[in-house]
């Protein structure tokens, strides 16, 4: 691990989670870091994408689990015009949300249980250009069963664990409501289930979602 250089400059760091005691505890802990400076947080997905193109964080750590897009989704949005990082926090560590978050160009992905000292050490790798993945998130994703879902299938899926109707599916991929019914059709003959949630639910279980 990266250890504080007293002679750099602070990292610039935003902090985005939707609970709001999670996030502020995570903000007062790292800000006790003599060399991270907070400048700026968000509760939401679509929040910590726009906080992040007015402050241009170094790193910016995002809760996967968030209102209006998750973490992975705010991530691939942000990189695509920020020159920031990013590292993950998650509650449910599963195989397909890490394949997602590798394919997003996120930097780091650990634990909500990570201790703050540790999860400081892991902004610093980051902010210094390495990548950091949670030893057991690795190893659970490198033994999950093969998962037969296309990136697309798993998409419309993963939108169909919420309260989403098809067409605000669509809206959220930008795909025309026909194409999404055709990935969920697929994905429910695939998984043999009768419905699209009870597809999602089988996808979820096997952690591709």
């Amino acid at each position: 691990m990266t250890r504080a250089d007293p002679l750099a400059p602070p990292i610039r760091l935003l902090v985005a989670d939707d609970e709001h005691l999670i996030r502020g505890a995570l903000v007062a802990l790292l800000d006790l870091e003599p060399d991270i400076e907070i400048v700026a947080s968000a509760d939401t997905g679509t929040s910590a994408v726009a906080q992040a193109a007015a402050t241009r964080p170094d790193v910016c750590l995002l809760d996967l689990e968030m209102p209006d897009a998750d973490g992975v989704e705010a991530a691939a949005r942000i990189l695509a015009t920020v020159p920031t990082r990013v590292v993950i926090v998650t509650r449910h560590a599963r195989p397909g949300v890490l394949r997602r978050a590798l394919a997003a160009k996120v930097s780091g992905f650990v634990p909500k249980s990570t201790p703050a000292e540790s999860l400081a050490d892991v902004i610093r790798d980051v902010a210094a250009g390495r990548r950091y993945i949670d030893p057991e998130i690795a190893a659970a994703a490198l033994t999950a069963e093969r998962c037969p879902l296309t990136d697309r299938e798993l998409d419309a899926l993963r939108h169909s664990r919420s309260t989403l109707s098809v067409q605000q599916i669509a809206e959220r991929l930008h795909l025309a409501q026909g194409t999404v019914r055709n990935y969920l059709s697929s994905a429910m003959t695939k998984l043999d289930a009768a419905s699209r949630h009870e597809a999602a639910e089988k996808a979820w279980q096997q952690g591709w979602i």
